[in-house]
């Protein structure tokens, strides 16, 4: 349950056929019960109980589909060590995604248009949930881990942030991939069909879109890191608090060795942080959502010109970040490559406008 488990595509389906063949164990034991407590005398049937029967099965099923998720981690570890080689810090221009997204597509690519088919939509929709809760925080802590990370480099894996996102996404929809394309064993077409829609429109109807949600919110994160990363100097603090409420110093501290600030220069931003980030409280907030402005009719609720200031510093600095997110996701990439690449002519360029009054 714990660790890393190297997992073929043989194993697992396997590891698919004991949740099957569990879950099978788990309803033939209730409905036994139901049959037994039918035919004896009905003073005895109070006793016929398979509950902790069908717990172990449900256990077994748990354990099974875990293992699947450690499985498919195991594989994403040389992506994510490949993820943390990257010359960040020198990168000379944005381009495609980098390998090592094209590597985590080609490891969900192999396996989960098998797990969606063979398993059942129920266990299948659970490990993409774990898969999910699973993936989005590594891809956050990786970030970490790399060295030094550039204006561009930032720009660089926010592309890669976004793609490795939009990959997750379609999770659901490779499931409907064909079975024998996938493994290249015999099947009739006839069967593969008939499992594949049926797989489909369950998916599609009960936890795609609560999938997708969590999916979002999760990475939702590490884009949102990026951009306090790409913000200039004198506002990293204020998009930090604003992007990341839920952020610690230690955090903050690390980000500012990743844009290469040097320590005495650290120190004197992170003792204004210090003294400042304690006395501000805010509950999360996506970093691609304008945060709803209150309605004119509302009851007044700041008298004091400075709590106001403040507040209208904060909203300032999401919605300028908020931009960010709108820009790549609405106009596309080669927009939020034009404002980049324009930021390098200009000191003062659209893409720092983003960030400052």
């Amino acid at each position: 349950m714990d660790g890393q488990i190297k997992t073929s595509d043989r194993d697992e389906r396997v590891i698919c056929y004991v949740v099957n063949t569990a879950e099978y164990c788990h309803k033939t034991s209730g409905e036994l019960a139901e049959n037994v407590c039918k035919i004896i005398d009905p003073q005895f049937a109070g006793g016929v109980d398979m509950s902790e029967v069908q717990d172990e099965f449900s256990a077994v099923i748990t354990k099974a589909l875990v293992t699947l998720v450690h499985g498919l981690e195991t594989k994403f570890d040389a992506e994510m060590a490949a993820m943390t080689r990257v010359p960040w810090g020198t990168l000379e221009s944005v381009g495609d995604q980098s390998e090592y997204v094209n590597g985590i597509n080609l490891i969900l690519t192999s396996s989960i248009p098998v797990l969606g088919i063979l398993l059942s939509p129920i266990y299948f929709q659970f490990f993409l949930d774990k898969l999910a809760s699973s993936l989005g925080p590594r891809f956050y802590l990786n970030i970490f881990k790399c060295k030094h990370i550039s204006e561009t480099g930032a720009q660089q894996m926010l592309l890669d942030t976004q793609a490795v996102k939009t990959i997750l996404l379609d999770i659901p929809s490779l499931a409907r991939q064909n079975l024998r394309s996938s493994y290249g064993f015999i099947a009739t077409a006839d069967k593969v069909l008939e499992l594949t829609k049926s797989c489909s429109c369950e998916i599609l109807t009960s936890g795609a879109a609560s999938y997708s949600k969590f999916v979002s919110r999760e990475m939702s994160k590490a884009e949102a890191l990026l951009k306090v990363i790409l913000s200039p100097v004198d506002s990293v603090a204020d998009t930090y608090r604003a992007l990341l409420p839920e952020g610690t110093p230690l955090e903050f501290q690390r980000i500012l060795e990743l844009k290469g600030l040097k320590k005495a220069d650290q120190q004197i931003i992170l003792d204004d942080f210090n003294k400042r980030g304690s006395g501000i409280s805010q509950p999360p907030i996506a970093p691609s959502v304008v945060p709803a402005m209150p309605s004119a009719t509302a009851a007044p609720s700041i008298t004091s010109p400075a709590s106001a200031a403040i507040i209208a510093s904060r909203e300032d600095v999401l919605t300028r970040a908020a931009a960010l997110g709108r820009g790549a996701a609405t106009t596309g990439f080669k927009r939020f490559l034009a404002l980049t690449e324009a930021a390098k002519d200009r000191k003062d360029g659209p893409f720092r406008k983003l960030f400052n009054a």
